[in-house]
């Protein structure tokens, strides 16, 4: 069944009235990364009013593959259990050169993970649990509130809000963007994106059909039923299919979209007319970004700061990462704890983060969407290959999956494990009865395997009994170690043993990272 797609109350704010006191932090965009920004927020103890110029939340799928690192964050933020239970857990991908399999994938091929490799699930579904928690919190949501411009001062910045009773000034020590690729805030500061905008068109349609279809991710170079062309097709919760079609930069938008032109397409695809659409919208490729996410008072976060095509799924996710980047920075300033400074971590660590998506997604496009000569020959014998010979398979590019990067942080380290070396994101494993990343919660946390842990002022201690899955992801060869786990359950340092002073001039560090 469709999803019912109900509106949020409006309320007419206190401002229409009286001047409202300074917010400490205001949030433009009540998409999932604005909500999942207040809710982080929140959870670090600092409130937040959140304006969205819509009532409703995103028609169609949009952000559809959630990855594992994205349900931890999710789950972090109290409903990554939820897009668990109702979405379609897939771990396996399978590339075809027309009628024939030239590549599969496996990416959680061990267990003792708490979260999937990635799950499918609308983004209507996510913003609706967001809301549903950010309720539950008491955070300020403030539906048909509409930015329409912003004065930006050296510590704070006033909005001027347009609602359906009029329009009232709101004054934030903080504004962050979450108002999407089209960034209305964006383009009232006169910033520009930088990168490239690809000459390709993709459709995407939704449609509801029974089928059969496995768990999997299924893409498609030149295939029989879109020749020439590319192919992905995704299973979704309610019966719902998301089915991706190149276009090509000579089609018409306008005339692409239309039901008669996209009904043809899509029974090519399934083989059959028992379907109805459910959504369609038609992209192009584009891998840009801001040159600096921090602008004073106004902070960018997610696609109003960095927009990538969407094969790889690094969109949502990489909005997911921005929010685990910057909340608890935000939080220690806000709460006087540390100086503004420190937003430059976020600054330099996602711009990174960045840039690592729009180098996978403009390899994955160019291979897609390869330019005649040099470009194509590589492409098509490639897939020549592929079939044939097992080095070329990997080199099959239809979009590298998201993963969270590794900051390039240079900090206190040991011969221990790759996987968590600092600045990587603290795998999960099994505790007892519970999970790692549980424990770990939104602190500093100094974890201790095979040994006790010192007291560090500012950090928990955490000393689990050491089991196989801490073992081999943790300690390797090494019969101890000590990690130092940042708020973002990002490695800040390890060594072999520490004294409770290095452990803290780490700390101190990573706060300046």
């Amino acid at each position: 069944m469709p999803y019912d797609y109900r509106p949020f109350p409006y309320t007419a704010p206190p401002g229409l009235t009286a001047p409202e006191p300074r917010h400490k932090v205001a949030i433009v965009g009540a998409g999932p990364i604005g909500l999942a920004m207040a809710i982080e927020l929140a959870n670090h103890g600092v409130a937040s009013v959140v304006l969205d110029d819509n009532n409703v939340v995103s028609v169609g799928s949009r952000a559809i593959c959630w990855s594992k690192r994205s349900l931890e964050i999710l789950d972090r933020l109290g409903v990554g259990g939820l897009c668990v239970k109702k979405g379609v857990t897939w771990q396996v991908g399978r590339t075809f050169h027309r009628d024939q399999e030239v590549f599969n994938f496996d990416l959680l091929p061990e267990d003792g993970h708490k979260m999937p490799a990635f799950v499918n699930l609308q983004q209507y579904y996510v913003e609706q649990y967001l809301v549903d928690r950010a309720l539950a919190l008491n955070i300020d949501l403030r539906w048909k509130n509409k930015v329409v411009a912003v004065d930006r001062g050296a510590d704070h910045a006033v909005l001027t809000v347009e609602t359906p009773d009029g329009r009232y000034a709101l004054e934030a020590d903080w504004v962050i963007a979450c108002d999407g690729a089209r960034s209305p805030l964006r383009g009232m500061l006169g910033l520009e994106f930088e990168g490239e905008l690809f000459e390709e068109r993709f459709l995407i349609a939704d449609i509801e059909m029974e089928a059969d279809f496995p768990r999997e991710r299924w893409f498609w170079f030149e295939p029989g039923f879109h020749n020439g062309q590319s192919a992905l097709l995704h299973k979704q919760p309610d019966n719902i299919y998301r089915i991706d079609l190149q276009l090509g930069w000579d089609t018409d938008p306008e005339v692409e979209k239309q039901p008669e032109r996209i009904i043809p397409r899509i029974e090519k695809v399934v083989g059959h007319k028992n379907f109805t659409l459910d959504w369609t919208s038609i992209y192009t490729f584009q891998c840009r970004r801001l040159r600096s996410f921090v602008h004073g008072p106004m902070l960018f976060v997610g696609d109003s700061a960095h927009i990538v095509s969407p094969f790889g799924a690094r969109g949502g996710n990489g909005g997911l990462q921005d929010v685990d980047a910057l909340g608890w920075r935000l939080a220690a300033v806000v709460k006087g704890a540390q100086g503004a400074e420190i937003l430059s971590g976020y600054d330099r660590e996602r711009i990174y983060g960045a840039d690592e998506n729009l180098m996978n997604s403009s390899r994955s496009t160019r291979f897609m969407s390869p330019e005649d000569g040099v470009e194509r020959l590589f492409r098509d014998a490639v897939l020549h290959l592929a079939s044939r010979a097992d080095f070329a398979r990997p080199m099959v590019n239809s979009g590298r999956l998201s993963r969270p990067c590794t900051y390039p942080l240079t900090a206190p380290d040991a011969d221990l494990p790759t996987a968590t070396r600092p600045g990587a994101v603290a795998p999960d494993a099994p505790l007892g009865d519970g999970w790692l990343l549980e424990a770990l919660g939104r602190d500093f946390v100094v974890l201790a395997l095979g040994q006790d842990a010192p007291a560090v002022p500012g950090a928990r201690s955490l000393a689990p009994a050491v089991n196989d899955h801490l073992r081999r992801r943790y300690l390797g060869d090494q019969p101890q170690a000590i990690y130092l786990i940042r708020p973002d359950q990002v490695v800040a340092a390890r060594w072999i043993s520490a004294k409770a002073d290095e452990i803290t001039a780490a700390m101190t560090a990573a706060w300046g990272a």
